[in-house]
């Protein structure tokens, strides 16, 4: 049975990048939280997040007990559950300092330092407004933050789809979260032992946009990367990219062009793996 999807349909693409880049910047309040309390990993994976369907939206590991810290996408609105009962804080029309006093006035009844938020990030993201004080405007947004999260879930349900088949296949497939640097959620397949960093691998994910295509994309990226010229051809809607990076990619703006959504996507992604492992042998 074929998991859920969620009609996409293509939002204007200004209207995208904006709801991207908000969100990109309301998910970091997960990314503080993890940093300061989630025990850390020597890969960064205590900061990565997981996808729950049910709320919509990106949650944190435990930060303490059951406690975790959730960004609803639709409405960019932060969800903190807990033994304390659950809290909800819609970022629309608000500012990060309103985030910060909203989180310092619970974050101690559940024994956590809310100063441990004030850490700055080991990384940048794309510059916004509201990094300088500016107010959130997900009210403005909600078709492009609809749209948004439709792409983040299905990515859940296709990226799981490969999972499940690198492990049947004997390989070692890192469940699928997303990293709040990029923004994007993948989960990677090491082809072999050894120190992970220089491994052959393959990354499969979905990037909601970047620098790179301003909108989101599938990606399918083997490591190390091969010569262009051992890189067979794609089905549409997939091509690979080369410059900066070496991937198959399956941008929205062609996935929206096909008769079924999902059937291009799970054909684009068995038949970019399948390359992407043969270029690796």
């Amino acid at each position: 049975m074929r998991p859920l999807w969620r009609p996409v349909r293509g939002i204007e693409s200004s209207r995208l990048h904006e709801a991207r880049l908000q969100a990109h910047h309301a998910v970091q309040w997960l990314a503080r939280a993890a940093r300061a309390f989630v025990p850390p990993q020597p890969d960064d994976s205590h900061t990565s997040l997981g996808w729950e369907d049910a709320r919509g939206g990106f949650v944190t590991h435990p930060l303490t007990g059951d406690v975790r810290l959730g960004l609803r996408l639709a409405d960019l609105t932060l969800l903190l559950d807990g033994a304390h009962g659950e809290g909800s804080l819609p970022l629309d029309g608000r500012t990060d300092a309103d985030a910060r006093r909203w989180l310092g006035e619970r974050l101690p009844a559940y024994g956590l330092d809310a100063g441990g938020l004030d850490a700055k990030a080991p990384y940048e993201i794309p510059a916004h407004a509201v990094a300088h004080g500016g107010a959130y405007g997900a009210g403005g947004l909600a078709d492009a933050l609809a749209e948004l999260a439709a792409w983040f879930a299905n990515a859940d349900g296709a990226l799981g789809g490969v999972r499940r088949q690198m492990i049947a296949r004997g390989l070692a497939a890192s469940p699928v979260r997303c990293w709040p640097h990029h923004f994007d959620m993948a989960t990677l397949t090491p082809l072999e032992g050894g120190d992970a960093e220089h491994a052959r691998s393959v990354n499969v994910g979905l990037s909601p946009g970047d620098e790179h295509y301003d909108e989101p994309y599938f990606y399918v990226s083997p490591y190390p990367y091969p010569q262009p010229a051992q890189l067979p051809p794609l089905p549409a809607p997939g091509h690979w990219h080369v410059r900066g990076f070496t991937a198959a990619i399956a941008p929205a703006s062609r996935i929206v062009k096909t008769a079924d959504h999902q059937a291009a996507v799970t054909a684009f992604l068995e038949a970019a793996v399948a390359a992407a492992i043969k270029a690796l042998r």
